[in-house]
């Protein structure tokens, strides 16, 4: 009899129960077609502040800015036929966990049963108001963000500043050298990309950049922007004294995460996003699970057991299409069905004629180690230790043997990694890979995934006995 109560409450929510997802990009869409997909055929409301169908984020910085593709041209596939009330162009501004309503900028109040926070991050805008009007200064988020630099870099402007060498802002050095465009980066810390793969990946890929014709400025900042008199950006003032001329200047300066509208709903949220257990239930300010409010893509902060529960928000495609799928099964389903979402983050980057891919937490990690292929022909893969096991791994124009680090990570296996079947680097010493210092993090538990779905993980403890 209790079995047979519990399916009646399941299909009841399942016919009756109103949900309303916030956010409408990846994560939000994928969640949608998962909730249509597992039975759930009541109210669905999809709330987003953009005027544009759900759309693909990483061509943006590639293949837009080439001209290969045109930014309204990269709507998201969909998977599946979605009955929803679409909300588009129009903020979400509060939550009222009291009667369950979500407060739009237009006055309308939406009601839910379960909600489901996917509205990810926005460009940090350049810090100066005034300078950001200029016309010539640009940041890259969204697809009329790609549509208006397009256009600049079209227009063959005599000098672009690129302000940040992370991911993006390396793709679009790349991509202006691609279109014999004369590109200054301008970096405050040591190299490219030294915030996600370390200083020793930072040398490689500083030395690629300035192979391909690259101005880049390392332990410089840029501190102010100065226009002409018809407002169009003209020079741009550096750190250390000296002065660009430039016609385009493009702030690539990280992102900030969407969670002001949440403000007095008291949830845990905040700038580094919205925390939530690893089936993406929310917590409350307290750190109470709630059990009608989700989380998922790069707003979602999750403890992840391979690097010592630590809270991580990951900025990745994968964690955003897996993550919603997981979120909304979750949704619709009793605790004994409930899964975790515990991806292994990946990321994949295409800069200088060089496809870099990557698996695993490289900031977790004090030391790197060249495990395969050649540094001076920009095709190897190296591999990220902490503690005695590996929890990262990175590879130049060698991503076939990605799969195989991802395999070692989720096993928690050994650091230095064993040597692989063939076409070992020389040398196989592990080096400090000067990342740089948050803060020391906690030991970890000797935790392995299993499973083969992503959507389908979990973690088990793995006894070793102690070296003495």
């Amino acid at each position: 009899m209790k079995a047979e109560l519990v399916a009646e409450v399941v299909t009841e929510f399942k016919t009756n129960g109103r949900i309303v997802i916030v956010g409408a990009s990846l994560a939000g869409l994928r969640a949608a077609e998962t909730l249509r997909d597992e039975g759930f055929n009541g109210p669905l409301t999809i709330i987003g502040d953009e005027k544009q169908e759900p759309y693909d984020r990483p061509p943006l910085s590639k293949q837009v800015l080439k001209g290969l593709a045109r930014a309204d041209h990269t709507l998201l596939p969909r998977m599946r036929k979605v009955d929803a009330d679409w909300r588009l162009g129009v903020a979400a501004t509060g939550l009222d966990r009291g009667t369950k309503q979500v407060r739009l900028a237009n006055g309308d109040q939406v009601p839910f049963d379960r909600l489901l926070i996917a509205t990810g991050t926005r460009s940090r805008p350049w810090f100066n108001s005034k300078e950001a009007a200029l016309e010539g200064v640009f940041t890259l988020r969204t697809a009329d963000d790609a549509g208006r630099l397009r256009a600049a870099l079209a227009a063959e402007p005599g000098r672009v500043l690129i302000v940040g060498a992370g991911f993006i802002g390396s793709e679009m050095a790349s991509v202006c050298r691609e279109l014999g465009l004369a590109v200054t980066v301008a970096e405050r810390a040591e190299g490219p990309l030294v915030g996600a793969l370390g200083g020793v990946i930072g040398d490689i890929a500083a030395e690629m950049q300035r192979d391909h014709g690259v101005d880049l400025r390392t332990g410089v900042s840029v501190e102010a922007l100065e226009g002409d008199a018809q407002g169009h950006v003209r020079r741009a003032r550096l750190s250390d004294g000296s002065t660009l001329d430039v016609d385009v200047v493009v702030a690539s300066l990280g992102s900030i995460r969407n969670t002001e509208w949440l403000e007095g709903a008291g949830l845990a949220t905040g700038r580094w996003g919205v925390a939530c257990d690893a089936g993406c239930r929310v917590f409350d300010i307290n750190g109470v699970v709630t059990d009608s409010i989700f989380v998922a893509g790069d707003i979602a902060r999750a403890p992840h057991v391979l690097y010592g529960y630590q809270f991580l928000v990951q900025e990745h495609w994968d964690n955003a299409d897996i993550g919603g799928r997981v979120a909304a099964h979750n949704m619709v389903s009793l605790e004994p069905q409930r899964r975790p979402h515990l991806p292994l983050p990946a990321f994949w980057s295409g800069q200088f004629g060089v496809n870099i891919k990557g698996v695993g937490v490289g900031p977790f990690a004090d030391e790197i180690v060249i495990t395969q292929g050649s540094v001076k022909d920009r095709r190897f893969a190296a591999a990220y230790g902490h503690q005695g096991r590996i929890v990262a791994a990175v590879t130049f124009n060698h991503g076939k043997w990605l799969e195989y680090y991802g395999a070692l990570i989720e096993r928690s296996a050994p650091f230095p990694p064993p040597p692989p079947g063939y076409d070992q680097a020389n040398g196989m010493e592990p080096i400090p890979a000067r990342f740089p210092k948050p803060g020391v993090p906690t030991g970890n538990p000797d935790v392995v995934l299993t499973g083969h779905d992503p959507t389908e993980r979990g973690a088990e403890y793995e006894y070793r006995p102690k070296k003495r």
